[in-house]
């Protein structure tokens, strides 16, 4: 649930201690790939998402570790009833990274980029409720209206997405508001971040923060090497881990590691029920049939997946929403079991014959199809194989096909050429509004039966409307109330076959203090503004203890 956090709560800072902490130094872990842009309006990729989380200053900010709200640059603000209207009363005498003053017509400015339709602005999209153009109205330097042509649900939540921009300053997209800024970027090779001598944010003793001078985001797309330069001290985090790098470096020294519980993101499969696939006929039916859905999802064992695959660091998946989501997951779920002989009850239920070790449909076709997922993920590849054991126990013959990324989204999207796929889902946004194209029966991520004209069954219409009214409900208990009903349906028809959420794993050296590791992204540098470095030699003491310290909202 949204709310605003008062000024001057209590952070917990929970892996070591500031004790031992020295202001300045710089900051060293990677990026997983080229960011493609440094404009915050354009952002679509993880490593540009990253860059603007750390440079950006927003106007209201999600705090990841209380999944509450919290003032920006705004210090206050209001929505009116019907949801089109947000009112917000700025922070007066702020700096951007370069000296430009800030004031509402650098809000009015960005909203009036981002909403405009030439740009394509993927951020943009989240606000398009309706047909007609943004009204922006700024009363006086310190207040703005935006009032969007229809309600946006969510719509103080989509305010952490939008980075704040310079209306005036030369430097355009670069001059920032946020605790760091773009001093140097190589490409291939690394973006330097600097502290911005203008960031408003102290902390409870008055101080400036950030406390670091900088951070050094190493482009790194090699997981090993990562790992290698952890290990060899060259960088201070790693914020997401796999189970078999966590273990190595659990082995080597435990106080390095922290295991968040189970992340947002999900790994599931899909049977393909698009009219236009190039699926014999007598298969589509067996893909569209709820009972052989559900089957499939009883004969695979979850808790060996985890066991054996993740060794122990994920949770089985209840649906489409994660436990971690706090608000929106739908508790009254019953967890998902393994129950090879309910399958089987099931799958006799709409006339399938299980003998002599094999299925038959009621046509006499033996169950029998072809499961594609990415090569070269060792743990997916996995996965795959112990589904395929899994369902053999139950007659099921699958046959496995691993494929690069590009050459999987081609048949996914575009020529529709699979039977099941095994994949996951990146999740980073806890409203169900980010789900849109995902269970609308329209939508682009529709995955099973994508860009329907009419909802092609009674259960996809009925989650269409669910969805449809969660976005409008007037409140957040009817929007919860709604989309529980969507959870349901999900659940009851099993569209994707939800198998595991990953544990969210990190890792921090010993040298850095003040790391809150959470399961929302980015997970161990939410709070960059916050971390110091110790000293080498005190790096060890600096894990002994863990106290809280006050932050100036």
């Amino acid at each position: 649930m949204r709310r605003c956090v008062p000024a001057g709560m209590l952070v917990l800072l929970c892996v070591a201690a500031p004790a031992c902490a020295q202001n300045g130094g710089v900051l060293h872990f990677c990026l997983h790939g080229e960011p493609k842009t440094f404009n915050p309006i354009l952002v679509d990729d993880e490593a540009a998402e990253n860059i603007r989380y750390l440079t950006g200053g927003v106007l209201i900010r999600l705090n990841r570790q209380t999944q509450t709200l919290e003032p920006g640059l705004a210090t206050s603000w209001s929505v009116s009833k019907d949801g089109r209207t947000i009112r917000l009363k700025l922070r007066k005498d702020l700096h951007f990274s370069d000296g430009t003053p800030f004031s509402s017509e650098d809000v009015a400015y960005t909203f009036k980029t981002l909403m405009d339709p030439q740009v394509h602005s993927p951020t943009g999209d989240a606000f398009r409720s309706g047909e007609g153009a943004v009204e922006i109205k700024t009363p006086s330097v310190d207040s703005v209206a935006i009032t969007f042509p229809a309600r946006v649900a969510g719509l103080e939540q989509l305010l952490d997405q939008v980075a704040i921009m310079s209306a005036h300053s030369a430097k355009k997209e670069m001059a920032v508001l946020g605790p760091f800024y773009v001093s140097e970027y190589r490409a291939g090779s690394y973006v330097e971040l600097a502290r911005n001598p203008n960031y408003w944010k102290r902390d409870a003793k008055g101080q400036a923060l950030p406390y670091l001078d900088g951070i050094h985001l190493d482009i790194q797309r090699n997981r090993d090497i990562e790992l290698l330069r952890f290990e060899r001290g060259e960088l201070q985090l790693i914020n997401r881990l796999d189970a078999q790098s966590y273990k190595r470096l659990e082995k080597e020294n435990a106080a390095e590691v922290h295991d968040s519980g189970a992340g947002l993101d999900s790994d599931q499969l899909w049977f393909n029920q698009n009219p236009n696939a190039p699926v014999p006929e007598f298969k589509r039916a067996w893909f569209r049939a709820t009972e052989f859905r559900r089957a499939v999802s009883l004969a695979i064992n979850r808790e060996d997946l985890i066991r054996i695959v993740f060794g122990g660091y994920a949770k089985p998946a209840y649906g489409p929403v994660s436990p971690a989501n706090q608000f929106w997951f739908n508790s009254a779920l019953p967890a998902p079991r393994f129950d090879p002989q309910g399958a089987l009850r099931l799958l006799a239920q709409v006339g399938f014959r299980f003998a002599n070790g094999e299925l038959r449909d009621r046509a006499g076709n033996a169950v029998a199809f072809t499961l594609v997922t990415t090569s070269g993920n060792a743990m997916r590849e996995k996965m795959a194989a112990m589904i395929q054991q899994d369902l053999s126990q139950i007659g099921m013959k699958v046959s496995i096909v691993t494929l690069d990324m590009p050459s999987l989204i081609e048949r996914m999207t575009r020529t529709f050429d699979y039977e099941a796929c095994l994949l996951g889902l990146v999740n980073t946004d806890l409203d169900p509004n980010g789900q849109m194209t995902v269970w609308l029966s329209s939508g682009d991520n529709h995955q099973w039966n994508p860009n329907q004209k009419a909802p092609a069954t009674e259960w996809e219409a009925q989650l269409d409307k669910a969805m449809r009214e969660q976005a409008s409900a007037a409140t957040e208990q009817e929007r919860k109330k709604k989309f529980d009903e969507a959870q349901q349906i999900i659940y009851e028809q099993q569209p994707f076959i939800y198998l595991v959420n990953r544990d969210v794993l990190t890792a921090f050296a010993p040298t850095l203090v003040g790391a809150a590791p959470t399961v929302l992204t980015p997970q161990a540098f939410w709070n960059a503004e916050e971390l110091r470095l110790a000293p080498a030699t005190a790096g060890k003491a600096a894990q002994a203890a863990a106290q809280q310290s006050a932050v100036q909202h």
